[in-house]
């Protein structure tokens, strides 16, 4: 049952990662035919463009959300690929937790990122 419970939001977040990802490739490279992303027009990826959407809340909230759905989503099939291969019990603990401290380190850096770039953005 628990593994049930995971393997569900396994699939949750990979509709959740469609969704979101769909939405920064939108963001990011049909701006020319929507033009709503990109206050100064020309490329996404203009200084002025990122610095004015790095002072938005929202895109420092919609990136941490991406990190880590897409972290969980990345590390817990990775965990089942590698639990397919029958290791001993022992191994499979490790695994557990070598996958949760990665996850949240890596969480953690990002999330600093993306909060540190977004209080930088509202002092430009």
């Amino acid at each position: 049952m628990k593994e049930t419970k995971y393997w569900t939001w396994h699939m949750f977040a990979g509709v959740i990662i469609l969704v979101l990802l769909g939405l920064h490739m939108i963001t990011m490279h049909l701006n020319t035919i929507l033009g709503l992303f990109n206050p100064f027009g020309g490329e996404a990826i203009e200084w002025a463009n990122v610095a004015a959407r790095g002072k938005l809340v929202i895109y420092a909230v919609f990136y941490i959300a991406l990190l880590g759905i897409a972290l969980y989503h990345g590390l817990y099939g990775f965990r089942t690929i590698l639990f397919e291969l029958g290791l001993k019990r022992g191994t499979q603990k490790f695994i557990n937790v070598l996958f949760v401290v990665v996850g949240l380190g890596l969480f953690v850096i990002g999330t600093w990122a993306a909060i540190k770039f977004q209080t930088v953005a509202q002092v430009i």
